[in-house]
């Protein structure tokens, strides 16, 4: 029934048709309150992911809108499954009804065993797109530093394509040089050091030479600034130093993929379900696509995980549920995590 809905993006009532096909009567609103109540059993798994992520010193952030009822309103409302990718590590979502810095604080969090000042001494990376609620969140504070996404920024050059061919060719020539200096790194299974090194040599040159370029294009007069060609060079140029933190910086990567791939799944199911029931269900599901994805992208069946966590969890002590997060689960029967890193 979890699988079904969070994996296979089958909507209640499909279900519910579905056992009817079997011979088995199963009302929706049934189902709907197994899967609330198998995530209330998950939230333990869920707040040990979540503190890996309060701990972690580089994430990658994005958001998605997912309409969910509201009694009493007459028409759906608009709440925010926001997304944290630890690459190599795991993936967290959190629930939040607006996109404002609110939702950044709560997916920020901060581990119990540290206080707030000892939060604040440790340095922490933010990879994350242009919107301007997290440059409002990092205002004043001095331990968060942003860093760009250039998936971000040659989309937008790809929409202004027809506008002028030849010359965002050789803007996305030079994106693309960038692409597979980083393709290469993989491929080597390149360490942070590594990495830092070959993009100081390789990348930087390629990354002033597209800087001096653009400079040039945002003087010319024939480009309308509410042009699409215009607004590429503005958003690419107004977050050019938050581009450039990747190049010192070996651990981090190039651009924010990873997690829109996290998010695809969830736009996915949003089109066969259209909503969530109501805005209290927000977190219930995001627990629930945080436990699905973190099994996918080890290679874990999920409804193998579920049947196997969802009957231990009742019969175990809270000291002992760390070992039922995907990887810790994956790695107690031997096997061998298949994450994505690009």
């Amino acid at each position: 029934m979890v699988d079904n809905r969070f994996t296979r993006h089958q909507p209640y009532y499909r279900q519910e048709e579905m056992f009817a096909g079997l011979g088995v009567t199963i009302h929706r609103k049934t189902l709907c309150n197994w899967a609330l109540l198998a995530s209330d059993w998950l939230s333990s798994i869920y707040r040990e992911i979540e503190y890996e992520h309060w701990r972690a010193r580089y994430r990658q952030f994005d958001e998605t809108p997912i309409d969910y009822l509201q009694p009493g309103s007459g028409k759906a409302q608009t709440g925010y499954l926001w997304v944290s990718n630890i690459p190599g590590g795991s993936v967290l979502f959190h629930w939040h009804d607006g996109r404002g810095v609110a939702g950044i604080n709560k997916l920020m969090g901060t581990p119990p065993e540290l206080t707030d000042s000892e939060m604040n001494q440790l340095v922490r990376i933010i990879q994350c797109d242009g919107y301007v609620a997290y440059t409002s969140y990092a205002k004043d504070k001095s331990w968060i530093r942003l860093m760009a996404c250039h998936a971000h920024v040659r989309r937008k050059f790809v929409e202004a394509a027809n506008e002028m061919p030849r010359l965002i060719g050789w803007i996305l020539r030079q994106i693309g040089h960038l692409y597979h200096i980083e393709s290469k790194l993989r491929q080597a299974k390149a360490g942070p050091a590594l990495r830092e090194a070959v993009r100081a040599a390789e990348s930087v040159p390629i990354h002033r030479r597209l800087k001096r370029f653009l400079d040039k294009l945002a003087l010319r007069r024939s480009i309308l600034p509410k042009s699409l060609l215009g607004q590429a060079i503005a958003y690419a140029l107004g977050q050019w130093s938050r581009l450039e933190v990747y190049l010192t910086d070996g651990r981090v990567e190039i651009d924010n993929n990873l997690n829109e791939n996290a998010l695809r799944p969830t736009k996915v199911g949003a089109r066969n379900w259209l909503f969530i029931g109501n805005e209290g269900a927000g977190q219930k599901c995001a627990i629930l696509y945080t436990i699905v994805e973190n099994c996918r992208r080890l290679g874990i069946a999920p409804r193998d995980y579920l049947e196997d966590v969802l009957t231990r969890l009742p019969g175990m002590k809270a000291g002992e549920v760390a070992a039922l997060v995907p990887a810790a689960w994956l790695k107690a029967r031997g096997g061998k995590a298949k994450r994505r890193t690009a």
